[in-house]
């Protein structure tokens, strides 16, 4: 029997929730039971390797933004997975900042209707837009993707409610949702809410895309402070999800001039021997 999880209040953005406190985002899975294959995922992602934040103060991580409601829809061109990317127009501006990087993701957040629009491999054309694949998310009821689509992120996961984000660490102390998580190999199966995998590999001690992953509640964090600690307490009660295939133990934030980078930085002190798989629903493929 899968387990019953806890649910925090869905943290606002822009009058809108960030999908229902029942979603998976925002499950409290400190008392989730651990998953059997548990000491084979984390030791496929890496026991040595270090926590890394994948955002700063800078322009490094996934950025986004809030449009008005009036927000003009724009032309969307997909180049790669149009078969399962939501067909456009979006209201996405031109002037919508772009991932730096190869995954050129694009995310914006409309008010009044409280969609989420999340494009990947964004490259402005014309009025609009050219992308690999793009996603739309209703925040309101968090309704998923259909079976084995991606979306802007391989495991057909919305980018936006894994974010670590500046006004909850720092403006609110507190983080109360999954954070987004990479690892270097995963199998060809996904737990919900992901939608889809992007692995032939049928090896079943490698983390499908969904694996929830939390920091050992054993683990001591007395020696960290401020924004880290915050992220640490974050990833005790409501864990990681894993996203997309990447380096080990990379989680995702949006920049933001408000994060100390120094604090960032004493994340990579936290092996990924610290943290544990846990079960939350059943293995998909």
């Amino acid at each position: 029997m899968l387990p019953v999880l806890a649910v925090a209040a869905a943290s606002i953005v822009a009058g809108c929730p960030v999908f229902p406190a029942s979603n998976p985002w925002n499950q409290d899975i400190s008392h989730a039971p651990v998953a059997p294959r548990s000491a084979a995922y984390v030791k496929s992602i890496g026991l040595r390797a270090g926590l890394h934040p994948d955002f700063a103060s800078t322009t490094y991580g996934i950025p986004f933004r809030v449009v008005p409601e009036t927000q003009k829809p724009v032309p969307i061109h997909f180049t790669a997975y149009g078969a399962s990317s939501d067909k456009g127009p979006y209201p996405v501006p031109l002037t919508a900042p772009v991932e730096a990087g190869s995954d050129r993701h694009v995310v914006v957040l409309q008010r009044g209707t409280c969609k989420l629009y999340e494009l990947f491999g964004a490259h402005r054309a014309g009025r609009g837009w050219n992308a690999a694949a793009g996603a739309r998310f209703d925040l309101r009821t968090g309704a998923l993707r259909p079976a084995r689509w991606t979306s802007a992120d391989a495991a057909g996961l919305p980018i936006f409610p894994g974010l670590a984000r500046a006004d909850e660490a720092v403006g609110n102390g507190e983080i109360t949702h999954a954070l987004r998580v990479t690892v270097p190999r995963t199998q060809k199966a996904y737990i919900s809410p992901a939608r889809h995998y992007a692995s032939p590999s049928s090896n079943p001690d490698l983390p499908p895309m969904g694996l929830r992953l939390r920091l050992k509640a054993s683990f001591d964090t007395s020696r960290f402070h401020g924004q880290a600690r915050v992220i640490l307490s974050a990833l005790k009660r409501y864990g990681m999800i894993v996203a997309d295939n990447g380096s080990p133990w990379y989680i995702t934030g949006a920049p933001d001039r408000r994060w100390d980078d120094d604090d960032l930085h004493a994340l990579g002190q936290v092996s990924g021997s610290a943290f544990e798989a846990v079960q939350t629903g059943a293995i998909e493929r």
